[in-house]
């Protein structure tokens, strides 16, 4: 079997488990050798390092807050010097912190943090990166359907920090198309993730406003992610893929 990305260098923030892991399961059977960023899950980062060796490939995980725009910066510089270079960056870390505005013992700090992660680290981790990646280098951001739809109370600093990540997308595509680099948003709908597991009652109210009348897998994300880091995809930059299953219909 023909595989798509043999021999590519790509960093994964993020990636020591969910929709990360499973791009990085994706990419590596696709022969591409892989480096994770975590923050706090070693023992899964080292543990799925071993798996993706298994296919042939060289694996790397390196601990870094994307909060932290030295640690950021530090994270790019050691892939790109361990590599030689990075052919696709995934920006993919995330995280949530709910609250509404109204409330007077708002999580200020905790909504802060996750601004930083969300918009600030995808930005600091991709600015890095750039002066590592030749001609036909590939970013993809995972964003997230709340980006374009909230729909309910509590979400709207994450939805605001999703709805970013469409305005780099647009803007990068520009600023990078002169050197033959494509810059894509996925937007991921409810997945069965740690952070939105299926099997809970906001689960099932969740399928309700899916056509397809279930939640996701990562690896139907990171089937999206492939592809969009693939010459297949060579002339698409500035889009938005929602995988959604409907969500949005």
């Amino acid at each position: 079997m023909e595989k798509k990305l043999q021999n590519k260098i790509a960093l994964i923030t993020g990636g020591s488990r969910g929709i990360g892991a499973a791009i990085a399961r994706r990419f590596a059977k696709e022969g591409c050798h892989v480096a994770i960023s975590f923050t706090s899950t070693k023992d899964k980062a080292l543990a799925l390092v071993e798996e993706l060796e298994k296919h042939g490939v060289k694996a790397l995980a390196i601990q870094a807050d994307q909060a932290n725009s030295a640690e950021v910066k530090d994270l790019v510089q050691k892939v790109g010097q361990h590599f030689g270079k990075i052919d696709i960056l995934v920006n993919n870390a995330g995280m949530f912190v709910g609250g509404v505005i109204d409330d007077p013992n708002l999580n200020v700090e905790g909504l802060s943090r996750q601004f930083a992660v969300n918009v600030e680290g995808v930005f600091t981790t991709t600015h890095a990166a750039v002066p590592f990646m030749g001609d036909h280098g590939r970013i993809i951001i995972i964003g997230s359907v709340n980006g374009e739809r909230m729909s309910a109370a509590g979400g709207a600093n994450y939805a605001a920090s999703k709805a970013a990540l469409i305005g780099f997308t647009h803007g990068w595509a520009r600023d990078l198309g002169p050197k033959n680099i494509t810059v894509n948003l996925v937007q991921p709908g409810p997945i069965d993730t740690d952070m939105n597991p299926d099997g809970t009652e906001h689960a099932e109210r969740s399928k309700k406003s899916v056509a397809l009348g279930r939640y996701g897998t990562p690896d139907e994300i990171a089937s999206a992610v492939a592809f969009l880091a693939s010459q297949d995809a060579s002339y698409i930059t500035a889009a938005t893929l929602t995988v959604d299953g409907g969500y949005l219909a």
